[in-house]
């Protein structure tokens, strides 16, 4: 079988009939790798995956909508919790007492689980958002290596502004930036590519988009994936990388951010 780029050459119908798992992130390594670069050089292909991540994501927002509201949850609440009146005695006190341990865990679980949720929710939007941005024609508005080309590009097209590390000596390359909207929050995307792999990296305002703290590297399907604060910016580093390679450049992001 010839190759191309190293991607096997392949009839696009046999591409695209992964396309659903890859972007699923349910292929294997090297076949994650196989697709990513077929996109890479086939337009058609490529247009197809941007299209499926958009009904995908068009798809999360419309069952999001469908989501019990507080008012609905706590009549349901009420409804469960009405019993007859009984005499007051040891047992029913007993049981009045485990009863008032239940309404207090079960509304604490409940929050704990929808921030879990949402957070899950958000890391698979920027997974898909990483995804999407590699198959485009035009993976970036601003195309330089120069973050003294890249940072000033965002100003006036995103509510906040940022530090870029300086890369002389690193094994990362910056390919540029675009802007990016998790929700209805503008923020930057910037793409930086170690050897043959490309990481995204997400900045967005805190108090806008809230995420938990990873104290070590995650996964997000396929992807590695970190997050932290800093200056009241969120941000997001994720990409199909080795582990060490994605703590390197968030190093490289935290002391600039410092800096």
């Amino acid at each position: 079988m010839s190759t191309h780029e190293g991607t096997a050459v392949m009839p696009c119908d046999e591409w695209r009939n992964q396309l659903d798992t890859y972007l699923d992130g349910e292929l294997s390594a090297e076949l994650m790798r196989a697709v990513d670069g077929h996109l890479r050089a086939c337009p058609s292909c490529a247009a197809d995956a941007l299209a499926r991540v958009q009904f995908k994501r068009a798809l999360k927002s419309a069952a999001a909508r469908y989501a019990p509201t507080r008012e609905f949850r706590e009549k349901i609440r009420r409804q469960i919790a009405a019993k007859p009146r009984r005499r007051w005695n040891l047992g029913w006190a007993i049981a009045a007492g485990a009863l008032a341990v239940v309404l207090i865990a079960v509304p604490l679980g409940n929050y704990l689980l929808r921030r879990d949720l949402r957070q899950q929710h958000l890391y698979s939007e920027l997974a898909d958002l990483h995804v999407s941005t590699l198959a485009s024609l035009n993976p970036v508005d601003v195309v330089s290596s120069d973050r003294h080309t890249v940072k000033p590009w965002f100003q006036g097209r995103i509510p906040f502004t940022f530090n870029l590390p300086e890369l002389e000596n690193a094994d990362f390359t910056l390919l540029g930036g675009r802007v990016t909207y998790l929700g209805q929050v503008p923020g930057a995307q910037l793409i930086y590519q170690i050897r043959k792999h490309r990481i995204s990296v997400f900045i967005f305002p805190e108090d806008l988009v809230r995420l938990g703290d990873t104290s070590r590297v995650a996964k997000e399907r396929s992807f590695n994936i970190e997050t932290w604060r800093e200056d009241n910016l969120r941000y997001v580093v994720l990409g199909d990388v080795a582990s060490n390679d994605l703590v390197n450049l968030t190093e490289l992001l935290k002391a600039a951010a410092r800096g």
